[in-house]
């Protein structure tokens, strides 16, 4: 009798669900490791101004990571509930997530930020003296806060659109059919269709992950002490431009390398439980 062929442990693991080698191995992580290299070259061989430059810049790379990531968990749940308006049978809901979506993509989001920092604090202020409520006269903006809300909002009708199309493209006897299990149209959206819509909308949501990291450095000109602003401060304090934007892009240009990456790992998981 035959004995049955003996299978190494690598390719034992492409049998496994996520395990295959195509998945597990992404040659474009050799990008990542080059810029970083390059990052730590530069800091190792020149350490002034290079490593001057990444200790300067640290705390607005932390800025700019909180920014980006409270942005877009923000920006998902109001995409979410715009994506439901934008399908809503009321046509009160349907009209004010047709206004949202249709004013603020409009509006360029440098604009938008501006507005949010220096027109809403006059604004509140304006309200509050209508009502006499000390608070709101007070009122001054906070500049991550009132960042974070601009972007999500300017962010959010984008996102909102990406929701409704995911939505559109699960055919319409999935909904058919959950409802004649007996699940109520909450529950349909729940358990049968919003899952198979967000591995459909996965793709353009990382791409709105990276869009969204690299344009929070505009998040700077609202007085909020991000990457970008913090390389301006060492340019202007140390007059070398070149070497001062040249560590800022890597800087900027390995957070969404990496980010690129994850977004890729995760749908080609996704792609092949499908």
């Amino acid at each position: 009798m035959k004995e049955p062929e003996k299978v190494s442990p690598v390719e034992e693991l492409s049998f496994v669900t996520g395990g295959e080698i195509n998945i597990r191995q992404d040659p474009w992580w050799w990008l990542v490791a080059a810029v970083a290299a390059l990052i730590v070259l530069l800091v190792v061989a020149q350490p002034d101004p290079f490593k001057d430059i990444v200790v300067f810049a640290r705390d607005g790379i932390a800025v700019t990571v909180l920014v980006t990531v409270l942005s877009y968990l923000l920006m998902l749940i109001a995409g979410l509930f715009g994506g439901l308006g934008r399908m809503a049978k009321n046509k009160i809901v349907f009209g004010i997530a047709t206004l949202y979506v249709e004013i603020v993509r409009g509006v360029p989001l440098l604009v938008q930020l501006i507005a949010w920092y220096f027109a809403s604090p006059v604004v509140i202020q304006q309200i509050g003296t209508w009502l006499n409520l000390a608070p709101l006269i007070e009122y001054r903006a906070n500049p991550i806060v009132t960042a974070i809300m601009a972007i999500t909002v300017c962010y959010g009708a984008y996102m909102s659109e990406i929701v409704r199309a995911g939505i559109q493209s699960i055919p319409k006897g999935q909904m058919e059919a959950a409802r004649s299990l007996g699940m109520s149209h909450f529950q349909a959206m729940r358990y049968v269709v919003l899952p198979q819509a967000f591995r459909v909308i996965l793709p353009p949501m990382g791409n709105e992950f990276i869009a969204l990291l690299k344009d929070s450095s505009l998040v700077s000109v609202v007085a909020v002490a991000d990457l970008t602003r913090r390389g301006r401060e060492f340019m202007a304090a140390n007059f070398n431009p070149i070497e001062t934007w040249t560590m800022i892009a890597l800087l900027y240009l390995i957070m969404t390398l990496f980010a690129a990456r994850i977004v890729s790992y995760i749908e080609k998981k996704t792609r092949y439980e499908r």
